[in-house]
């Protein structure tokens, strides 16, 4: 049971498989949990959608189930505050209602229709060089080719679906809708407007749109949304939402943050240059900077931080521990199939696979596997790549396959901060790891041997994004300093690099980047069509 007068916050973080809710107190301590599932619907053409209203069903059921429990208590609870799924759109009419599903972050049928948008006389990566040198001067950096972007969605509906963009009032990240459920307001923070590239996000206290940004890309400022600080307040609960939720319209809603700029608070990774590693769904390798600077080469840049006036290094890679869902769901049990008597959907699958993985020895016997699954955004921008295993052997195994996945995915993230630690011009010893693959210990001793570093496993890794989404509200509140939140983020192992396994890794890393350019042009050939 909470303790009487104990003021906490409900996180709410809305990830691309689920929705899980918190609630935690304003040092960080989380009482009570809950996780809600949601289908994502993969299309052909590129697309990758979500339905807006089963975001909120699901938030909605989580947070009763959370205050049924009586493991949290309504009465203490004085904020609300979302974490989300960055670098998606939901097209909303004057009432809120969405028009059609949401096109998330993995939807690329904009891509045509940015990369006209952003060529021009002399083309330098794709971009015109007058258009490229306006965005990064002003924005800090710039829309992805992929068109993966909001405003590549936004284009790909003006374009394609007109009668949508007609009727649209205004087009939201998924954080922004659900706090138009929340408090009624249509609004943006500084923060998670960034993906729309028309932003002057060069004084981080007076961010706003910007008239030339806004003509090269072709975007409507009447159908975006105002812009308010990060970590500010929206306003109370609205009535129909503190009814739905079953809280009191005392409780203030906060701003909230993108998935990848709350983990960077919840990580406890808020000094400056101080990396945290997110392995969930996709994977992320950020930290604090005390400065905007861009390498579009890699596609990276230091954006706008869910912190008031601070900058965050951005980037993404597009699959991490989906290669191994994938892995267990399509190749090893298949779907409803089951090893033995453990039902294929539960946590013990994938500690049977953990178990099995650790039994084979560090390299695979040299198998490798490239998780390029949907596309990569960094260090490379190429929707056309796809994964696979290479050097297999009648001598591979099951558990091989599962190591090796794993390796993989550590093989990319080294592969990114190779460039991290070039942008911030610094060797960087230590990372703070998060996402649901910091729960696996072999994972975690994976990459501290892959990228050399020491790894420190954030305690209740899985919950960072709402423990961020918790200490941004008490910041935003008044009721917690940045500067304390370091020390409110438990570290529950620390792991050291094996020395025994550098050498091996060291050559398997420089195999893994030769399979990308050696077959990035069989990959654009093959994928060419569907990816048109």
């Amino acid at each position: 049971m909470s303790q009487a007068g104990e003021k906490s916050i409900l996180a709410i973080d809305l990830g691309t498989s689920a929705v899980k809710l918190a609630v935690v107190t304003l040092r960080g301590r989380i009482l009570g949990g809950e996780v809600e599932p949601l289908a994502l619907d993969l299309l052909p053409d590129g697309g990758a959608e979500q339905e807006p209203e089963a975001w909120w069903s699901a938030v909605v059921r989580g947070t009763r189930r959370l205050l049924e429990s009586g493991k949290v208590a309504a009465r203490d609870i004085v904020g609300v505050n979302c974490s989300a799924q960055w670098s998606g759109t939901v097209a909303v009419d004057a009432k809120g209602k969405p028009l059609r599903p949401a096109l998330i972050w993995m939807d690329s049928r904009g891509a045509p229709h940015v990369q006209r948008a952003a060529g021009g006389f002399l083309p330098i990566e794709g971009y015109g060089a007058a258009r490229l040198l306006t965005w990064i001067r002003l924005t800090g950096g710039v829309p992805s080719l992929s068109g993966k972007d909001p405003v590549g969605h936004i284009l790909y509906l003006q374009a394609e679906h007109p009668d949508v963009y007609r009727d649209t009032y205004k087009f939201l990240e998924p954080k922004d809708w659900l706090n138009l459920r929340l408090s009624g307001r249509f609004a943006a923070s500084y923060d998670s407007i960034t993906l729309h590239w028309v932003t002057d996000n060069r004084a981080l206290d007076r961010i706003d749109y910007d008239e030339r940004l806004l003509k090269m890309t072709g975007l409507h400022r009447e159908k975006l949304p105002d812009l308010v600080p990060a970590a500010s307040v929206l306003g109370p609960l609205s009535a129909q939402a503190a009814s739905e939720l079953g809280l009191s319209q005392d409780v203030r809603v906060v701003t909230g943050a993108p998935d990848i700029l709350a983990a960077a608070v919840g990580s406890g990774a808020v000094e400056d240059h101080a990396a945290h590693l997110c392995v969930g769904t996709s994977s992320w390798l950020c930290c604090h900077v005390p400065y905007k600077k861009s390498d579009l080469f890699h596609q990276m840049a230091s954006v706008p931080s869910a912190l008031p006036g601070r900058y965050l290094l951005a980037n993404e890679q597009e699959s991490a521990g989906i290669c191994l869902t994938f892995l267990k769901d399509n190749i090893l049990y298949g779907q409803g199939g089951k090893p033995g008597e453990v039902e294929e959907d539960s946590a013990e699958v994938y500690r049977l696979m953990e178990r099995e993985a650790g039994k084979v020895p560090a390299g695979s016997d040299k198998l490798i596997f490239m998780p390029w699954l949907n596309g990569e955004r960094s260090p490379v921008d190429d929707k056309s790549l796809r994964g696979g295993f290479f050097n297999q052997s009648l001598k591979t195994t099951r558990a091989h396959l599962v190591r090796a996945v794993m390796e993989g995915v550590a093989y990319n993230s080294r592969w990114l901060f190779t460039y991290v630690e070039q942008f911030v011009g610094r060797r960087l010893d230590s990372l703070r790891i998060i996402g649901g693959g910091a729960r696996s210990a072999l994972w975690c001793q994976i990459h501290a041997d892959v990228l050399g570093r020491v790894i420190q496993q954030v305690d209740e890794p899985v919950l960072a994004n709402a423990r961020g989404a918790a200490f941004q509200a008490a910041v935003a509140l008044g009721e917690l300093k940045v500067e304390e939140i370091p020390s409110l983020v438990p570290i529950a192992r620390t792991f050291e690099p094996d020395p025994a396994n550098r050498e091996l890794y060291d050559e398997l890393f420089r195999e893994f980047v030769n399979l990308y350019k050696s077959n990035k042009a069989i990959f654009a050939r093959l994928n060419r069509a569907r990816s048109a």
